[in-house]
């Protein structure tokens, strides 16, 4: 599968055109879901998503996880449950949705370019680790990115941090891409970046369909990598 990604989607566009919208001209939840489609450039939060602390987060999903796992029928007074519903609390909010807190948004340093380094840097095979917003089973894979400098480099690691911060949320593939290339022309200050995506869903591997070996990717281009010159040597180095 393959989407390009250079405009965000608008309203409940559809990603690969599937899903028909009803008579009201809007798409069922279940719908929206199953296409893994996204509504729009951001992540969608409540107003005030950060009115609690981390504490208090951790402690209000503790108490309703050990409802889930009473409704399911476990013994929460096992040895090896009882302390599942605090570990889990403690994994969303701490672990694998930090992405969600601009508190965790890694901070960028940038240097002068006194070399004059003028053609394209690539970094590739960044481990992407997220969750499916619509079944919230994970998302694993690996991205790639590039950019060509205007008078300005970034630090090698911070390339990564960036993909990692945008990846620890609740995610569709389309927004976490363009979430990327987004952050990437605001911090380096060029138009001239790529994203490239590939990893495996397990909302399609374990559940639906079950496919494991099928994989999702996802692209987004912009300034110098609309030249299909300068985007066949991006894909030549990422493949290569």
């Amino acid at each position: 599968m393959v989407f390009s990604t250079n405009h965000p989607l608008n309203g409940k566009a559809s990603s690969n055109g599937i899903h028909q919208a009803d008579k009201n001209g809007s798409l069922a939840a279940d719908d929206l879901g199953e296409a893994h489609i996204g509504t729009s450039l951001e992540t969608p939060l409540k107003p005030d998503a950060f009115a609690l602390s981390d504490e208090a987060k951790m402690q209000n999903i503790e108490g309703h996880f050990r409802a889930i796992m009473d409704i399911l029928g476990l013994d929460l007074k096992d040895d090896s449950l009882q302390g599942t519903p605090k570990r889990v609390a403690k994994m969303f909010v701490k672990e694998i949705f930090n992405g969600l807190n601009p508190a965790n948004k890694p901070r960028v340093s940038l240097f002068e370019n006194k070399f004059g380094y003028d053609q394209m840097l690539v970094e590739k095979n960044i481990r992407v680790q997220s969750f499916c917003e619509h079944h919230f089973l994970p998302i694993y894979g690996k991205a790639h990115i590039a950019y060509i400098a205007n008078g300005q480099v970034i630090g090698l690691s911070k390339l990564n941090r960036i993909v990692d911060y945008y990846a620890r949320r609740p995610q569709v593939q389309e927004r976490l891409t363009m979430q990327i290339a987004e952050e990437l022309r605001q911090v380096l200050h060029t138009e001239d970046v790529a994203v490239y995506i590939e990893a495996y869903h397990m909302c399609v591997q374990a559940r639906g369909v079950e496919h494991q070996d099928c994989t999702t990717v996802t692209t987004a281009y912009s300034g110098a990598f609309d030249r299909e010159d300068v985007r066949a040597e991006f894909l030549h180095a990422i493949k290569g």
